[in-house]
């Protein structure tokens, strides 16, 4: 199992910005993809955006053109980049990381889906 630890939450005022970052906390190969999921009171959980090996995210409509993912230099970290927060935006955010490492000589691998904890993001209107 990965652990994964998150920072970069906080309370914010609308329109203003916060930088989420998630780091394994050990060095870990084979990622293929990470991701930011949020989950606001009383709703489920929903991604927000995700960055594949090769450095390509994807966002949820609701935050196009304004969160930016990226990869640290030792691809191992994520940001979340959140720019004109909105109030809707608040929610616990979560990371997730996907891949597989291979565990033996014969080059069988093993699959893992770990999440971290979360960070809570507040939103003053």
């Amino acid at each position: 199992q990965v652990q994964l630890v998150e920072s970069g939450g906080g309370l914010v005022q609308s329109g203003g910005s916060l930088r989420l970052s998630c780091a394994p906390s050990r060095s870990i190969s084979g990622i293929k993809t990470m991701g930011w999921y949020r989950q606001a009171p009383g709703k489920g959980r929903e991604l927000v955006a995700s960055i594949n090996a090769a450095g390509e995210s994807t966002y949820a409509d609701s935050v196009k053109g304004r969160f930016t993912s990226s990869r640290g230099p030792a691809r191992n970290t994520v940001y979340l980049q959140m720019n004109s927060l909105k109030p809707e935006d608040a929610a616990w955010y979560y990371c997730k990381v996907k891949g597989s490492v291979v565990v033996n000589v014969e080059g069988a691998t093993r699959e893992y889906d770990d999440w971290g904890l979360g960070t809570q993001v507040t939103v003053s209107s």
